[in-house]
Parts: structure tokens; sequence; C-alpha cells
């Protein structure tokens, strides 16, 4: 299994010659050419994680492609057949199987609504918890997307989300929002933070790719 970190909160997970794409957003490059995708995770509602645009690029080129996301997923995205799913749900999309966690978005401020959100946990591996600091209960996180930068987080949080889920690799996300050296020093601390449980931090740029 390959993961491709683009830009801000998407992921794209290949396996098998299949593709998985998370949390195609409104701070991703354009998800242009894409085949043999099989599923779509949103893990919420905000325009950085979804928009229509990028749906319909995917869907166009692969119709079948399953969508899944929470409740509030499906009430923005009414023109899209997605399964609601909440935490302890599993789904399998061959080759890939998907558990959810968790319910609601980290709180930005007292005047922004909460919405709902769901970590996904991908083939026992890969785990991206969406804007939240949802700690899987009872996995071993092998390799870990931590959100390294949003209106929502400083960076003590980010730190203390890794240290309690102790993967074995984690790299960072969700950092748009990010200068170049915000995402140096964020980089540093999600380093020092792996590091502690015994684990490893690759830094990936958009367009790079890691191995699991």
């Amino acid at each position: 299994m390959r993961v491709t970190k683009h830009e801000h909160a998407c992921l794209i997970v290949e396996a098998s010659g299949k593709l998985l794409v998370v949390d195609p957003g409104s701070f991703t490059t354009a998800l242009v050419g894409l085949n043999d995708v099989v599923a779509i995770v949103i893990t919420h509602e905000h325009a950085d994680h979804w928009t229509a645009e990028q749906l319909n690029r995917i869907i166009e080129r692969n119709p079948d492609a399953r969508l899944f996301g929470p409740a509030g997923v499906a009430a923005a995205a009414t023109d899209f057949d997605i399964t609601i799913v909440n935490d302890g749900d599993t789904q399998e999309v061959e080759p890939f199987s998907l558990r959810f966690f968790g319910e609601k978005h980290a709180v930005i401020h007292s005047s922004v609504p909460v919405v709902d959100n769901v970590g996904v946990l991908i083939n026992d591996t890969l785990y991206y918890p969406g804007d939240s600091f949802t700690v899987p209960e009872g996995v071993e996180v092998d390799t870990l997307a931590a959100p390294a930068g949003a209106p929502w987080l400083k960076i003590g949080e980010a730190i203390d989300f890794v240290l309690a889920v102790k993967p074995r690799r984690a790299f960072a996300t969700h950092e748009m929002v990010l200068s170049v050296a915000g995402k140096s020093l964020a980089n540093a601390r999600l380093q020092w933070a792996a590091e502690q449980g015994g684990g490893q931090f690759v830094p990936l740029d958009p367009g790079e790719s890691l191995d699991l």
C-alpha cells in the first residue's frame, strides 16, 4: 500500500492497483485524470476537505466509486450518494478496509458551529483523524497523518496528539495555512513527538509518497 500526500488535507492511497481518495478539498490542486478510484472518504463538511468540483472530477471517471462521510457531509453534499458512517463503523471496499473513529470536529471558537467529523483507519495501517484529535482506542497505529496547522489547532495540541497515538511513523498534513517557516517548525515538533514513542517522522511535501 502507498499513500501520496496532496496539498492540505488530501491523501490518495493505492493498493492492488486501486485508489482511495481522502478529503479532496478546496486547498488541493484539481484532481484530474484519476482512474481506478473505488472509494472517497470525506471526514467532514468544510470546504477545505471536499468540494463538488473535486468530487465531480473523480466520479466522472469513476462512476462506481463509493463515497463515505458523517451525517453532516451527507446533508451538505446532497447531489452525491454519501454512505453515512459513524464512530465504530467499518466498511469494506476491496482492497480497502475502513474503520471510523470519533464524532465531532475540534472546537474552533464558540461562534463557529461544531460539525460532524470522523477519523479513518485504512487497512489497519494508516490513520487520519480529519479535523480532530480523536485517538483510535485499542489500535496500534502504524502510520499517522497528523494535522499540523489550522484555526482550531495549536502546536502543543498536535504534539500531545502524536504522543498519545504513538505511531510507528508519522507525517504532517493539514498545513496549507502555514508559511514555509511554520511548516518547518511544525515538522520539527512532530518529529520530536513521534520519536518519544519510538517512532519516525517522515516529512512529505505534496506529490510525495510513502510505502506502507
